[in-house]
């Protein structure tokens, strides 16, 4: 079978080429394997990625077993818990796309045969799985894997935890001393952070996706199950090589239909709804945010994870994991079995030996924590496009609200209103600004809504924004307002004291303001220009879309 490979090492005029090849050690026979790009996103930064050195020496050792020339490179990552409530948090989300970019770069450039893809954290899955479905030769997932939820006061915390203890000691609920603690244990091992958020949440969607092998999304990290599950991904890949099995082949409609059903029975971060359909994008699919809603109203929410539950990755590992889910929903026929995945078997048989563990972690489909998905989508006033909230983070009472905007240009001065308590019960926070163009970058909004939820008003405040939130984010945070404000979305039109109506049930957003009155307002609006320096970011700005439509670039 003819290699991509070829056109870089076969035949008397790619002498040069080869030459190149063995002033880096390889052999003739070597040369003569396919070539598996094996790429690594660690660094010494990312507590997800500190120890994918290891991870990708064992994905290495497998594609030499199985017969093929792995061929390591990196890309960037950038931590969005270190990024978060500073300018940093504007580069997170555009960092996904020149990750792809870079991988075909790469891939192209060398002639690569196929691709297995070492990530772990947040915009740093999408990118990779992008850049597969766009260059569509051979590839596979394998994630670093989760970390293990800190213990403090014999309870299981997380990053989570140190958010909303920063709001707690706010008000004086713990000491400095206490605050210093949970800073201390949260985080104990290296790792994707040990909640369902936006890391773990993506891992899990590629494992459901069938797009890396089972056991990606909750094998934690320092578990010596996890390097072994690299090996057989370094292996897997030939096999994918040797039969021809490509992206596409994988990411089909069927496919992301069954992620989107394991999201909302996990209730899993609302980043999905931008990854998700950018996957899909690059794969040549359509996901609109309808097709999420759809989803998720006939899917129940079975797994009550962290932020808005008890219960932390390591948890849904030990009780059967993203395929515990997967033969959960499978018993009402709420996923499709009959399509491929990187084992080389379809869903069905993937599934066949499969049994959940633990009932409470994984219920029963008849016994869900809520009877709908973990995400719903409002559409209103405010949001024509649409907006995404995790309702199954959402306390009952928010669940339908109404209350006087409490309207901010930017995150930093809606957190020095929160911080200030300036914000009281039954305020709607109005964070705008902040959207794919407007950041630009579409920052994750962790800080305002854990200093909220530290301080006890998450359940008496609710906010909404054309920025984004982190998985780690519970309350009634509504966020991925589209159209967004610098594009002249109803959300710049917004004055301080409008009265905003949230019913997540319905599915809603509108503020009360008659058409007439928002466009006398419209024909005075003047965008907010916030300050940048950045060419990076101005570039980004001119070429990025709507939230709704997942982030990606025109074109």
């Amino acid at each position: 079978m003819a290699m991509k490979s070829d056109n870089a090492k076969k035949g008397l005029e790619r002498a040069p080429h080869r030459s190149l090849l063995k002033a880096g050690g390889f052999t003739d026979w070597e040369i003569e394997r396919p070539w598996v790009g094996v790429v690594n996103s660690y660094n010494s930064i990312i507590p997800g990625h500190t120890h994918l050195n290891r991870i990708t020496a064992a994905v290495k050792a497998g594609v030499y077993a199985g017969g093929g020339l792995p061929l390591e490179f990196p890309v960037i990552g950038i931590c969005d818990g270190i990024a978060m409530n500073h300018e940093g948090m504007k580069f997170s989300l555009p960092s996904r796309e020149l990750i792809m970019d870079s991988i075909e770069v790469m891939a192209r450039g060398h002639a690569l045969d196929a691709l297995v893809l070492v990530t772990n954290c947040d915009k740093i899955i999408p990118g990779m799985a992008m850049a597969a479905a766009e260059l569509n030769i051979p590839a596979l997932v394998i994630s670093g894997g989760p970390m293990l939820a800190g213990v403090h006061g014999r309870k299981d915390i997380d990053l989570s935890t140190v958010f909303e203890a920063v709001g707690r000691r706010v008000v004086g609920s713990i000491s400095d001393e206490e605050l210093r603690e949970v800073e201390n244990n949260a985080c104990p091992t290296c790792g994707s952070c040990s909640g369902m958020f936006t890391a773990n949440t993506m891992n899990c969607m590629m494992e459901a996706l069938g797009f890396a092998l089972p056991g990606n999304g909750t094998i934690p990290a320092v578990f010596a199950e996890r390097e072994r599950l690299a090996k057989e991904a370094g292996r897997q890949i030939m096999c994918l090589v040797e039969k021809d099995i490509r992206p596409r082949d994988i990411l089909t409609d069927k496919a992301f239909e069954n992620a989107v059903a394991v999201d909302m029975a996990l209730g899993g971060s609302t980043n999905t709804a931008l990854h998700l359909p950018a996957i899909a994008h690059m794969a040549g699919i359509d996901l609109p945010l309808e097709k999420l809603d759809e989803i998720s109203r006939k899917t129940p929410h079975l797994c009550s994870m962290s932020p808005s539950g008890p219960y932390h990755i390591q948890d849904l590992y030990f009780a059967g994991g993203v395929q515990g889910v997967m033969k959960r929903l499978s018993e009402k026929g709420l996923i499709h079995t009959d399509i491929p995945t990187v084992t080389g078997e379809n869903v069905a048989k993937n599934l066949e030996k499969i049994r959940v563990k633990d009932n409470e972690i994984i219920r029963h489909l008849d016994n869900p924590y809520h009877k709908t998905g973990g995400i719903a989508v409002l559409k209103g006033n405010i949001a024509q496009e649409g907006s995404v909230v995790k309702q199954a983070a959402v306390a009952p009472e928010m669940l339908v609200h109404q209350g006087p905007a409490r309207v901010f240009n930017s995150e930093e001065e809606a957190s020095r209103a929160i911080l200030g308590k300036g914000i009281k019960d039954g305020d709607v926070v109005v964070i705008r600004y902040e959207g794919p163009k407007g950041g630009p970058g579409m920052r994750e909004m962790l800080s305002p809504t854990s200093s909220l939820a530290g301080m006890g008003l998450d359940k008496k405040v609710a906010l909404i924004t054309d920025g984004r939130f982190s998985g780690a984010t519970r309350g009634a945070a509504i966020g991925h307002v589209s159209p967004e404000a610098a594009a002249g979305g109803n959300i710049a039109l917004i004055e301080e004291g409008d009265i905003i109506e949230i019913d997540i049930p319905a599915g809603t957003l509108n503020v009360r303001v008659s058409e007439e009155d928002l466009a006398t307002r419209r024909s005075q609006w003047k965008p907010y220009q916030n300050d940048m320096e950045s060419s990076f970011l101005s570039r980004y700005r001119e070429f990025v879309t709507s939230g709704s439509k997942g982030a990606v670039f025109r074109g």
